[in-house]
């Protein structure tokens, strides 16, 4: 009698880019049963079933190998919440620098969309460790132009793994980006604010409805502040609250309160 393969769920497996294949040892069965075969075939079938870090290119079962994975874990911040400002609260998962900069960089600009699923994971332990609240969570969108060519909305993704580990509501279209800007991480402080200046406007989704609760605004990186300074203005403009913002790594605060730029 056949024996078929087992999928499993991404719920089942959250925080993994891929589906695996269980019972392998299928293939141990039947011909393949013969000893001198079944070592060096679990071993191959093992292989083949691993995909390579997106930041060592070692092999390994899940988004990053262990050596990567220790080193992004360095990079959590002990305060979660020292970027905060008067104007808006700001909770980051981890320091802008080092493997956790090397990681945001793949996401967005090597085509490694399975990444911001960990990240989101992490991001998402850190929040319900500290916070209770239950605001509605929205990304910062990118311009139609940039999102066709990149393919996806890195804070999008990242904001459906931090959605489906704290059970927030997630709200896609809350925000949407009217102006194509420049990358933030070439212009002076400034050229920032200058440059985002009407950038964002409401979504279909608060034009249609305004939302119930406060917004939690998500990026990828807090900087300076420009960006998500400039979408909770637009929010808070059509009379919609906005709770804070929440992003996977900040810069470190520095005198003068500027930060390194990490761009779109």
């Amino acid at each position: 009698m056949s024996q078929e393969f087992q999928v499993l769920s991404y719920e089942e497996f959250r925080g993994m880019g891929h589906y695996r294949i269980a019972h392998a040892d299928f293939f141990t069965h039947g011909l393949l049963s013969m000893p001198n075969w079944t070592d060096n075939f679990k071993g191959l079938f093992n292989l083949f079933l691993q995909s390579s870090c997106p930041l060592c290119q070692r092999p390994t079962p899940q988004e990053f190998c262990q050596d990567c994975t220790r080193q992004l874990q360095r990079c959590q911040r002990q305060n979660y919440c020292d970027r905060s400002t008067a104007q808006l609260p700001v909770f980051a998962w981890g320091v802008y620098g080092g493997a956790l900069k090397r990681a945001i960089a793949a996401l967005k600009y090597e085509n490694q969309p399975q990444i911001a699923a960990p990240l989101g994971y992490w991001l998402a332990q850190a929040w319900l460790n500290t916070n209770a609240a239950t605001p509605i969570v929205v990304p910062i969108p990118l311009h139609a132009d940039k999102l066709h060519k990149r393919g996806y909305n890195q804070a999008a993704l990242l904001a459906q793994s931090f959605c489906q580990m704290t059970g927030l509501s997630l709200q896609q279209h809350g925000l949407e980006r009217v102006r194509d800007t420049a990358a933030q991480f070439e212009l002076s402080a400034k050229e920032r604010a200058k440059n985002l200046t009407k950038a964002f406007a409401l979504g279909s989704a608060f034009r249609r409805h305004a939302p119930a609760k406060p917004i939690l605004i998500l990026d990828d990186i807090y900087t300076t502040g420009t960006t998500v300074n400039s979408a909770a203005q637009t929010l808070r403009d059509a009379g919609i609250a906005v709770y804070g913002v929440v992003a996977i790594a900040a810069t470190e605060k520095r005198a003068g309160g500027a930060g390194e730029a990490g761009g779109e």
